[in-house]
C-alpha cells in the first residue's frame, strides 16, 4: 500500500473539505435544529459526486474507490461534526456499492440515478425490534410470489425512513426466506403495505430514523439481490463495507474536535499563561492525537482492502478484511468520542453550551457506539472470532 495519496485524490479531498467548511460547517446548526438536511446542500453534495460515489458512471455515479470514497467521508465527518450529513452519506456510499455489484441490471438502471441526484434515498434495513445483530431470531419474512416477493414484518431503528417518503426511495432489507437462507432485496419505502414511524434521537437530529412495517408488501422480483436464499452474505459484505466509512467520519469528527480544542488551548489563558503550557493538558493533546492518527491509518487499510479485495468479488481475505473492519469499527467511534468529551472539558463550562459547538459531536457520535452499523460489542464478537475461531462464539452459527 502507498501511503502517498495521488494528485487526483489530493485534490478530491481538498475540494470535499472546501465543501465542508463553505456549506456543511454554516448549516450545521440549522441540520441540527431543523430535523433535515436541507436540499439545496444535497443539490451542492450531488454536484460534487458525493452522492452514491461508488455507483459506476453508467447509472449516474463517479465509479469512485473505496479509498477516494473514505477520505470523502473523513471530510464530511469534519464538516458536519453532528454526523447526520455522514449518515446520509456513508449510507448511500455503503449500500449503493451492495446495489452496483449485486443488483439486477434493469433495478440498477432504475433506481441508482436518482440517489446519485439526491432525488432519491438509499438505506439499509436489518434491525427488528426484538433486536439487531441476533439474525436467527429474525421474523420479517420475504416470500416469493410469481415475479414478486411479499414482504411481512417489522423493521426497527433504521435511518432514513422519513428521507426516503419524502425524497422517494428505499431500504436494502434482509429478511428470512421461507424456503430457507435470507432474501436481500430493495424494498421502495411508499410500496403499498408500508406503514413508517419516526423515532426522537438525542443526535443525528438531521437524518430521521424510524421503524418501517410490511403487511405483506409486494415487492417485484427484479429488486432482488442476488439469488434468492442466499442475500445474507451479500448484506454482510455490505455491512463491511458501510463501517469503513462509519470510522472515516469518526476520524473527521475527531480531528474536527482536536483543531478546535488547539485553537482554544493556545488563547485561553488562566493563571497568567495559555491553558496549553499546562502538561496536565499537553499530555491528553500528545495521546490524542496519537490514536486518531493510528486509527486514520487503519480506516484507510480497510479501504484499500476492499478496493483489492471485497469489490472485486474475492472472498479469500474475507477474514483478513473482517479482522481490519471490525477492529476499525470499534476504535474510531471510541476515539472520536474520547476526543470531543476532552475537548469540551478544556472549555470548561462554556463547552457544556451548544455555542460552542461540540455536544452536536458528543450527541451523534454516540449512535456509532451503541449500535448504528453494528455495536461496539459485536466489533469485539466479530474481531474475537477472526482471532480465536468459530468455536469460539457464544451463539450458534
Amino acid at each position: 500500500m502507498d501511503f502517498q495519496l495521488s494528485d487526483e485524490e489530493q485534490a478530491f479531498q481538498e475540494a470535499v473539505r472546501r465543501f465542508g467548511d463553505k456549506v456543511l460547517r454554516t448549516n450545521e446548526e440549522r441540520i441540527d435544529t431543523e430535523g433535515r438536511i436541507p436540499d439545496e446542500v444535497l443539490s451542492a453534495m450531488a454536484d460534487l459526486g458525493l452522492l452514491a460515489m461508488p455507483v459506476p458512471e453508467q447509472y449516474g455515479g463517479i465509479g469512485a474507490s473505496s479509498v477516494l470514497t473514505e477520505l470523502a467521508a473523513e471530510e464530511i465527518g469534519r464538516g458536519d461534526a453532528s454526523m447526520a450529513t455522514a449518515v446520509f452519506f456513508l449510507l448511500e456510499a455503503g449500500w449503493s456499492t451492495a446495489f452496483s455489484l449485486h443488483g439486477t441490471e434493469e433495478a440498477k438502471q432504475e433506481v441508482l440515478p436518482p440517489v446519485c441526484r439526491g432525488k432519491a434515498f438509499l438505506g439499509i434495513a436489518s434491525t427488528e425490534p426484538t433486536g439487531g445483530s441476533d439474525l436467527a431470531g429474525m421474523h420479517t419474512t420475504a416470500r416469493r410470489d410469481g415475479e414478486s416477493f411479499l414482504v411481512h414484518g417489522e423493521k426497527s431503528f433504521i435511518s432514513g425512513t422519513e428521507e426516503a417518503k419524502r425524497l422517494g426511495g428505499g431500504h436494502l432489507t434482509l429478511a428470512k426466506d421461507p424456503e430457507g437462507g435470507f432474501n436481500f432485496l430493495y424494498v421502495p419505502t411508499n410500496t403499498p403495505g408500508i406503514t413508517t414511524q419516526r423515532f426522537h434521537n438525542m443526535g443525528r437530529m438531521g437524518i430521521s430514523t424510524g421503524g418501517l412495517s410490511y403487511q405483506d408488501a409486494r415487492v417485484p422480483a427484479k429488486y432482488l439481490m442476488g439469488r434468492q436464499g442466499k442475500g445474507f452474505g451479500l448484506a454482510m459484505g455490505g455491512f463491511s463495507v458501510a463501517r469503513t466509512y462509519v470510522a472515516a467520519a469518526c476520524v473527521g469528527a475527531a480531528e474536527r474536535a482536536l483543531e478546535t480544542g488547539m485553537k482554544y488551548i493556545r488563547e485561553r489563558e488562566v493563571f497568567g499563561q495559555p491553558l496549553g503550557k499546562f502538561e496536565g493538558v499537553q499530555f491528553e493533546l500528545a495521546d490524542l492525537w496519537t490514536e486518531v492518527e493510528a486509527v486514520k491509518w487503519q480506516v484507510r487499510r480497510s479501504a484499500w482492502l476492499h478496493d483489492k479485495y471485497t469489490l472485486r468479488g474475492d472472498v479469500s481475505h474475507r477474514p483478513e478484511v473482517d479482522r481490519v473492519v471490525s477492529s476499525v469499527k470499534l476504535a474510531a467511534p471510541q476515539i472520536a468520542f474520547e476526543c470531543v468529551k476532552r475537548v469540551m472539558m478544556w472549555h470548561g463550562a462554556s463547552g457544556y453550551t451548544k455555542d460552542v459547538g461540540l455536544e452536536r459531536g458528543f450527541r451523534g457520535i454516540m449512535s456509532y457506539m451503541v449500535g448504528a452499523e453494528g455495536g461496539l460489542n459485536i466489533m469485539r464478537i466479530i474481531l474475537a472470532r477472526e482471532l480465536l475461531g468459530k468455536e469460539f462464539l457464544p451463539y450458534r452459527q
